[in-house]
């Protein structure tokens, strides 16, 4: 049996966080698919009633995927409650190379990848910068609060 993988999010706006992930993980929004111009035709299409879809849904993509076809797709899906606690599973951007680059290197590389998505619409929650062990990380929120780290 074969099996993929999707990452689900929950959020209140997917445009925004499509916008925002496909700039973090240098993805691209997923087009609809063949033979329908918009996500809107495809459901249509698929028998979804008007009544069922979101309005505005299927007008812009929500969902992204990694364009070498090697990472999961990612779909952020519109619910009505917004977040509240801290979320249970989170991404964490490996930037840094791991223990066999220089703490320096990999310092400099998690700072600037920060501050990349700090200019897309992340906020920095908090760094961690460890010199004995090593350990130089920083948690982030996207734009709509969601945590996810960088390493």
């Amino acid at each position: 049996m074969e099996m993929t993988l999707q990452l689900t999010v929950d959020c209140a706006d997917p445009r925004r966080l499509v916008a925002f992930w496909s700039e973090a993980l240098g993805y691209v929004p997923e087009a609809p698919p063949g033979g329908h111009a918009t996500w809107r035709d495809y459901w249509v299409a698929s028998g979804v009633p008007d009544e069922e879809l979101p309005a505005g849904a299927g007008d812009t993509p929500e969902s992204i995927v990694d364009p070498a076809g090697q990472g999961p797709r990612v779909w952020f899906q519109q619910v009505p409650e917004p977040k509240t606690a801290k979320n249970r599973i989170h991404f964490d951007l490996k930037v840094g190379g791991g223990r066999d680059v220089p703490v320096a290197v990999r310092r400099q590389r998690v700072a600037a990848e920060v501050e990349r998505l700090v200019r897309a619409g992340a906020t920095v929650v908090r760094t961690t910068d460890e010199p004995d062990s090593g350990h130089c990380a920083a948690l982030l929120r996207d734009p709509e609060g969601n945590e996810f780290c960088v390493v």
